[in-house]
């Protein structure tokens, strides 16, 4: 039985693993998730921006990090928590499409793959309930999902090694601005994980 993790957020490889591995379980990736949810978010922002007084666009300026960001990492150096606070306080989709954001990990964080589908089934029934556009979407896209997001109980891997790796490849080829030599890119590919600092880029 073969396992594998899935970016959730491409149709096309869940489809083409279906139809060519069918006895495949398929681990729809967290991250990619939480993405999803971070871009729907971003979507009403800019939505509820367009459409706010000149006041209130203000106050939604600059708060796209803030949204995207953990509470305990919020800078009170930086007036950030007060900021945040600011803007959920002057729209109330923006204020609920941000605290489902929350929630959402807390699937990941069940004791028991039965508790993680009852959370998982509330969490969408509170997005559609909503009456937000993008939280039904996104609520319409991880029902279509659940079998992918629920089998990470059975199977608890995660693409997260690959994407750092593609990370670290990717600023290795911007601090040498690009590779000429083929057979040296690939030398210095087979050294990268021997390396002990951090790449930066």
């Amino acid at each position: 039985m073969k396992t594998r993790a899935t970016n959730v957020v491409l149709p096309a490889y869940h489809a083409a693993v279906v139809k060519h591995l069918p006895k495949a379980k398929q681990v729809f990736d967290r991250f990619h998730i939480v993405k999803l949810m971070n871009e729907k978010l971003t979507q009403l922002r800019r939505d509820l921006q367009r459409e706010a007084e000149t006041m209130n666009r203000k106050v939604l300026t600059g708060t796209r990090w803030l949204l995207m960001k953990h509470p305990s990492n919020l800078d009170e150096s930086k007036n950030e928590r007060v900021r945040l606070q600011e803007a959920l306080d002057l729209n109330h989709s923006l204020s609920v499409a941000y605290y489902l954001k929350e929630d959402l990990s807390q699937i990941w964080q069940q004791s028991t793959k039965a508790l993680a589908e009852r959370f998982l089934t509330d969490w969408c029934r509170r997005a559609r309930a909503s009456g937000i556009r993008v939280l039904i979407t996104m609520a319409n896209t991880l029902e279509g999902y659940r079998t992918g997001i629920l089998n990470w109980y059975d199977y608890p891997i995660s693409s997260g090694p690959l994407e750092g790796i593609n990370n670290k490849i990717g600023a290795m080829q911007r601090m040498a601005y690009g590779y000429k030599d083929k057979d040296y890119f690939i030398a210095k590919l087979y050294a990268l994980h021997l390396a002990k600092f951090a790449l930066i880029g």
